[in-house]
C-alpha cells in the first residue's frame, strides 16, 4: 500500500501563515513526525516478515538444504527488502520533501540532494 492509498499524501502542514507573510511554515518534519509515521504499523509488520525469511535462511543453511533452493531465497528476500526500500523513499519524497519544498529556501536543495543520495545507494544494491 502506498501512501497515497492510506491517505497521507495530504498536506501535513500546521495552520500557520506561509512564507509568503514572512513567518516560518511549521511541518510535521519539524516536529519530529517522519512520512513513514501513519505506516509504522505496517512497516514493522513487514520487516518482521522480512526478518522470519532471513531465519529461515539460517535453518536452510544449518540443514544443508540445496545452494539453489537457498539461492531462490535470498532472491525473494533481497526483493522483499527492496520493495520496502522503495516504499519508504516514497513516503520520504511525499513527506519530507514536499514539507521542505513548502518551507522553500536552501532546505529543498539539501532534501533533494539527500533523496538522490538515498536513490544512488538504492540502486548500488
Amino acid at each position: 500500500m502506498t501512501t497515497t492509498e492510506a491517505g497521507a499524501g495530504t498536506p501535513s502542514t500546521a495552520t500557520t501563515p506561509g512564507p509568503t507573510d514572512g513567518a516560518a511554515v511549521v511541518t510535521d518534519h519539524d516536529r519530529g513526525v517522519h512520512g513513514y509515521h501513519q505506516q509504522k504499523d505496517e512497516h514493522l509488520k513487514r520487516l518482521r516478515r522480512i526478518e522470519g525469511q532471513i531465519r529461515g535462511l539460517q535453518r536452510m543453511v544449518d540443514e544443508d538444504v540445496y545452494c539453489i533452493d537457498i539461492l531462490t531465497q535470498v532472491s525473494a528476500s533481497t526483493k522483499a527488502l527492496q520493495s520496502f526500500a522503495l516504499q519508504l523513499l516514497e513516503e520520504h519524497l511525499r513527506h519530507c520533501v514536499a514539507d521542505a519544498a513548502r518551507q522553500g529556501g536552501s532546505e529543498i536543495d539539501a532534501k533533494v540532494e539527500e533523496a538522490t543520495k538515498a536513490i544512488g545507494r538504492l540502486l548500488r544494491t
